[in-house]
């Protein structure tokens, strides 16, 4: 979890959104049908939209997924290592 999250994450408000949004959709990944036990913001979470309700905590920007699924679609978005000038390979 990055910090600048953290504190939303550990909220109230993300936590009961969070549970609801995983009973509407009967725990079922919304990608593979496996057991979903993760939902994930369609729209990623940045520094500058961590305090935007329609974007933290609208329906239609969350997805229940598995943890398989959720790490396959921050692993497209994000990339994790980079390479440099020189073929040395480094974390982000």
């Amino acid at each position: 979890m990055r910090d600048f999250a953290r504190e939303f994450y550990q909220s109230p408000q993300w936590r009961k959104a969070r549970e609801s949004y995983l009973k509407e959709h009967k725990y079922i990944c919304e990608m593979c049908g496996g057991v979903a036990d993760t939902v994930h913001h369609i729209q990623h979470l940045n520094p500058t939209n961590i305090h935007d309700p329609n974007i933290t905590l609208n329906r239609d920007n969350l997805m229940a997924v598995c943890r398989d699924c959720h790490a396959k679609v921050h692993t497209k978005y994000e990339r994790r290592y980079t390479v440099d000038e020189n073929g040395n390979v480094f974390s982000k």
